[in-house]
């Protein structure tokens, strides 16, 4: 769903407090939706509330979904919005081919415990200003976004982020989710996808593991751990 741009956040062990904290699944295949399978998440927004940990569902005509009966009603399809624990992985899924998605396969896996991130390796997201160029951040949903440089080169790095501390491991791929419309006059575009695959094998921004909890803000600085300003 759409994201909410927040003036501060608190990264805690799984990332971004409240970020995959909760899913929608299908009690159907028994998958954690995401945009990859049913585009139409994209119409709604997801707003985390830190005092209650609960999560407000508002649609892009400003209908609050406030059971699983109207999101259910809303996506045409039986689902439930269900919330991360210790024990609990989402199962996900993508297309093999967004060229004829209508066709292709998909593969599917599992995610790591805790939180309904769909990669154990990215508890952040970072992408720069620079590697964003002309497109819409909301394309590559990022947690964060940076200037001052491309991102790419903080891999196998560690570095503070406010107060916190990450571990950068990779580099993310990217999927099908980047050529979806969304509201605001982001279109369906399979060219995003087809240059990212073209000009960056595949990859925009970068994951992070969480080494220190702590707090980040708008402005903040992210700098190697024992060395100068990165970014």
């Amino acid at each position: 769903m759409q994201g909410e741009a927040l003036p501060a956040a608190r990264i805690g062990d799984h990332g971004i407090v409240g970020d995959r904290r909760f899913g929608v699944l299908d009690l159907d295949s028994g998958f954690v939706l995401t945009a990859r399978r049913v585009p139409a998440l994209l119409g709604a927004g997801a707003a985390y509330d830190d005092d209650t940990d609960t999560v407000r569902i508002t649609t892009d005509a400003g209908d609050v979904l406030a059971s699983d009966d109207a999101l259910s009603r809303w996506l045409g399809r039986p689902v439930r919005l269900v919330r991360a624990d210790t024990g609990v992985r989402g199962t996900f899924e993508n297309v093999v081919d967004p060229e004829r998605e209508e066709t292709s396969a998909w593969v599917r896996w599992q995610g790591p415990l805790g939180s309904y991130h769909d990669s154990g390796r990215t508890q952040v997201s970072i992408v720069g200003e620079e590697s964003l160029g002309d497109w819409d951040p909301r394309r590559f949903r990022p947690n964060v976004v940076v200037s001052g440089g491309a991102e790419d080169g903080l891999v196998g790095r560690r570095v503070s982020l406010g107060d916190a501390v990450l571990e950068v491991v990779k580099r993310i791929e990217r999927c099908v989710i980047t050529t979806r419309a969304q509201p605001g006059g982001i279109e369906r575009d399979l060219d995003v996808l087809r240059t990212v695959q073209r000009e960056r094998q595949g990859c925009v921004g970068v994951g992070a593991v969480v080494v220190r909890s702590g707090t980040v803000r708008t402005g903040d600085r992210v700098s190697p751990v024992g060395g100068g300003p990165a970014g």
